[in-house]
């Protein structure tokens, strides 16, 4: 099979396109024949090798797991003989977490790990796209946020592919949603059903006057520290970038005051607890209440271009790898 991989830490120029053996499942996994899945901003952290943070879960001199890639979309093409969740034909999408491996044309996954029936009105491209986006967004929102119907939200990189789910769960959470992007990208978040928009080019909301219940920052642009001013009494920031700081203020804020610092690290979680999440975005997809913005597919060969995309920060919801195609 053909596979990105990268054997050392550096450049999107590290990636290289190899032959690799085809995985044999164990008894008690799937094999996935992949048809699309996501570069993420992860793995652009995780190739690049320069956070100590993230070297602990790749490898501190060289990476541990040559194949990056997490959320996938694809056709079951084998089972071990203990399956019984899943049959040849079915089509998943789902998240390999810690494990990598997504970036190639096949993958194993274990049955009772993190996958589930793909949306039937969604292309894999479309699946892959929102697996990644909405397994970030909602246990942040839902979980760590605790967001109730009424409340005021505003996230932060509306237009990225965690922003731009969250922008459509918040919503189905009954939420107000105030969305900050630039000024390319604001008829985009306004079509996923922002309430409110501000262009960070014009404005800066922190600034504004007006506060807000949960200030999520989905891109790690912001901090507690500036956006403390537009917390509402009680009110709660949260990013998905982890840091030495944020955990202080997480703990600090734990201890003293009203407002909050969170952090939460969604790709840790149980695999059954993403199981249940995809189950739930996928009825959401279904229902057409939620939809998958792609900046740009790919191909396999091209992933070091959707690398350098990635890391513009600027793309508009995902970077997808189509497999398959010359």
């Amino acid at each position: 099979m053909k596979a990105i991989a990268y054997r050392t830490y550096g450049t999107p120029d590290v990636l290289t396109l190899e032959e690799m053996e085809i995985p044999t499942p164990k008894a008690n996994e799937v094999r996935i024949r992949i048809q699309a899945a996501t570069v993420s901003s992860a793995d652009t952290t995780f190739r690049a090798g320069r956070d100590t943070m993230a070297r602990m879960f790749t490898g501190l001199r060289r990476p541990k797991r040559p194949v990056l890639g997490t959320e996938l979309a694809g056709v079951v093409d084998a089972v071990g003989a203990d399956v019984t969740r899943f049959s040849v034909g079915d089509e998943i999408y789902a998240a390999t977490g810690d494990d990598f491996g997504a970036h190639a044309e096949y993958v194993n996954i274990p049955e009772d790990g993190a996958m589930a029936a793909k949306p039937s009105n969604m292309s894999f491209v479309q699946a892959a796209a929102l697996a990644e986006g909405t397994l970030t967004a909602l246990p942040f929102l839902r979980d760590t946020a605790n967001l109730q119907p009424g409340q005021r939200v505003l996230i932060n990189g509306a237009s990225g592919s965690v922003g731009a789910a969250a922008v459509q769960l918040a919503k189905t959470l009954g939420a107000h949603v105030t969305a900050v992007t630039s000024t390319r990208n604001v008829e985009l978040v306004r079509g996923l059903g922002a309430d409110e928009v501000i262009d960070y080019t014009q404005a800066d909301f922190t600034q504004s006057g007006q506060t807000w219940d949960v200030i999520f920052d989905a891109v790690g642009k912001s901090s507690y520290g500036k956006a403390k001013r537009a917390l509402s009494e009680r009110g709660k920031y949260l990013t998905t970038v982890m840091s030495g700081k944020i955990l202080f203020q997480g703990l600090w804020t734990k201890l003293f005051g009203k407002k909050r610092a969170k952090l939460s690290l969604t790709g840790l979680r149980k695999p059954a607890q993403k199981v249940a999440d995809l189950n739930t975005v996928r009825e959401l997809a279904e229902a057409g209440r939620l939809e998958a913005v792609i900046d740009r597919e790919f191909t396999l060969a091209e992933a070091a271009e959707a690398h350098r995309l990635v890391e513009t920060g600027h793309k508009r919801g995902h970077a997808v790898l189509v497999m398959g195609v010359a």
